[in-house]
């Protein structure tokens, strides 16, 4: 799991409802270090050659469109800033910071494992708020209430709060074999887990043997969680589950999947180790589909190999 991207978070969130607008005004005050986001990207600060998330203050001469109290992070509170997305292009000469989007800053270890966490909340959170200016109650504008943890309309009075949108995907074993598919937007040669979002009043196993059903045409009888992940883009939450398989035959929905088929376990290792003969790949270690992939080589999903 030490590799899976998003899971770590120093924030401490316990307990920040109490008193979350007083929190938010003290974390934005001159000088505190703030979290801070530029349209689709993070902007990093240099701190003693490796970058970190945490910038030593809100960046001068720029005014953000959102402020979000986070969490406490060593007893004082952390706000995080949502700038819009040029801001990411003028502070290109800065000395100490930079800016990169959170998928390349999980894959290439940019910024130390405990911060991602932070990244993919502020992201989330703040995306939220810039896409729910209005009431989806009566149309009039909301703004933030609560220290960003909600928005209200004055106008009928609703609340509304931050969504999740939850996402089962899965790996679908059946012996030896495991089940994978591509997309047509997937890089040259990678083969991933199945995937799909929960529809309303679904379990998540029956989300998973939907999904398998409608994308490939296999049936699915036993299903087990396996491990979540935050996933910031923009704002869901992988829920990484093993399934057996029934039935063997695949039918591909094309609309969805390029290509799918059944991996042989050498096979996928070969895959997991960037050696396959054909140049078959996996996604990097920082996504939960390479997890779920290694937990069944491993016996640590499904049962044990030759089980």
């Amino acid at each position: 799991m030490s590799e899976l991207g998003y899971i770590q978070n120093r924030l401490v969130r316990a307990g920040i409802e109490h008193d979350p607008d007083g929190l938010l005004a003290e974390a934005t005050r001159p000088g505190m270090p703030v979290v801070a986001i530029a349209g689709e990207q993070a902007i990093l600060h240099a701190d003693g050659g490796r970058a970190s998330a945490v910038l030593p203050a809100a960046i001068e001469a720029e005014t953000p469109r959102e402020r979000v109290l986070l969490g406490m992070l060593e007893g004082r509170p952390l706000a995080g800033l949502l700038y819009e997305a040029g801001v990411a292009d003028r502070i290109a000469d800065a000395p100490s910071l930079s800016a990169q989007d959170l998928r390349s800053i999980a894959v290439q270890g940019t910024v130390p494992a405990d911060e991602l966490g932070m990244l993919a909340q502020a992201k989330s959170l703040l995306s939220w708020h810039a896409r729910h200016r209005f009431c989806a109650n009566c149309g009039n504008p909301t703004e933030p209430a609560a220290g960003g943890l909600r928005r209200d309309c004055r106008a009928c009075g609703a609340q509304h709060f931050p969504r999740t949108d939850p996402v089962s995907i899965m790996l679908i074993a059946r012996g030896d074999t495991c089940l994978l598919g591509r997309q047509k937007r997937f890089v040259a040669g990678s083969y991933s887990c199945l995937a799909g979002f929960i529809a309303p009043g679904e379990t998540l196993e029956d989300a998973v043997r939907r999904e398998v059903l409608e994308e490939a045409g296999i049936r699915v009888g036993r299903v087990s969680y396996v491990a979540s992940q935050p996933w910031p883009f923009p704002s869901s939450i992988m829920i990484g589950c093993w399934g057996e398989a029934l039935t063997e035959e695949i039918v591909l929905d094309r609309d969805e999947l390029e290509d799918g088929r059944w991996f042989h376990r050498d096979e996928l290792a070969l895959m997991l180790e960037r050696r396959h003969p054909d140049g078959l790949i996996t996604p990097p270690p920082m996504a939960i589909a390479n997890h779920l992939m290694r937990a069944w080589l491993t016996g640590r999903a499904g049962p044990a190999p030759g089980a």
